[in-house]
């Protein structure tokens, strides 16, 4: 674990997700979605910023149009980064007032993907059990079309699409499994869902990266590493990290070879690791795929 850097020393978070690589400013995203703030980081000169709501906030992306969108805990929002004001945009998931947003990333068209789960998020940002899976995932187009591919899913993770666009990935943690679809690139629908991977003996499945050569780096909540599966589903590596809870990954840097990794520190205070909760990165060999902006 030599190789693992602690990228902003003080940060923890209580519930680390959604890391994203803008590529064209340079600026890695990511929000704390217990926190209820979102951050900005400029890795090459350290600027950092943040925004704080009045809910959990589940991912951050650039806009094609100029600001962020938002997926906070009832629906999407964009949000002016020099005011911190948030404007509501539309609520894929607005018939199901019991869940949350949870699982998002832009697809190579400009969409952007939001799959959610019953919120597990008390007032206090106190964790409640995942009980029923009420889940859902949705597709949402520049001028706020929403669109809705699954029901029924437990804890909605991974959303990553293959470098040719005929494939799309997205699991649930309850299952602990990832499945493969069919992608239909220019109508963005999804079929014909297989299991690309299952349970694995490290933690449970939580969110991705993929690399140029198709390999995904797969987060495994409470298994203190990530898995590296090879575009057939077999296990490539494992990389030990020194966080108990990872999130989510994502490539970044000028080469799109440093490895961003959230964590979350919920429900381990007091286990005696300070880094529960931090943002780590690790340099690969090879290089990642762009993050795309929304296209609205």
């Amino acid at each position: 674990m030599s190789n693992v850097k602690t990228v902003l020393p003080n940060l923890r978070c209580t519930l680390g997700e959604g890391p994203h690589w803008d590529a064209e400013d340079g600026v890695l995203y990511w929000v704390d979605i217990v926190g209820k703030t979102a951050y900005a980081l400029r890795p090459d000169d350290g600027g950092s910023r943040s925004w704080v709501f009045d809910q959990p906030v589940a991912a951050i992306v650039p806009r094609q149009k100029g600001g962020l969108l938002v997926a906070l805990a009832d629906g999407l929002a964009f949000l002016d980064p020099d005011s911190g004001k948030t404007t509501p945009f539309v609520a894929p998931d607005g018939d199901h007032p019991g869940n949350r947003s949870n699982e998002s990333r832009v697809d190579p068209m400009g969409r952007f993907w939001i799959g959610t789960m019953q919120n597990n998020i008390g007032p206090n940002g106190e964790d409640l059990p995942v009980t029923i899976s009420t889940g859902t995932l949705n597709c949402v187009t520049a001028d706020g079309e929403t669109s809705r591919f699954g029901e029924n899913i437990g804890i909605s993770n991974t959303l990553l699409w293959s470098a040719d666009g005929t494939k799309m990935f997205f699991g649930d943690t309850i299952t602990n499994t990832l499945n493969v679809y069919d992608f239909d690139m220019k109508t963005g629908v999804p079929s014909n869902p297989k299991v690309f991977f299952g349970p694995q003996d490290r933690g449970n499945m939580d969110g991705s990266a993929m690399d140029a050569d198709g390999y995904i780096w797969n987060a495994r909540w409470g298994g203190g590493c990530l898995i590296r599966f090879a575009p057939d589903g077999s296990v490539d590596r494992i990389i030990e990290l020194p966080v108990t809870q990872p999130t989510s990954c994502v490539f970044g840097g000028p080469d799109l070879k440093t490895l961003y990794i959230t964590s979350a520190a919920v429900g381990l205070e007091g286990n005696g690791n300070p880094l529960e909760g931090a943002l780590l990165s690790i340099r690969t060999e090879v290089a990642g795929q762009l993050c795309h902006p929304f296209a609205g």
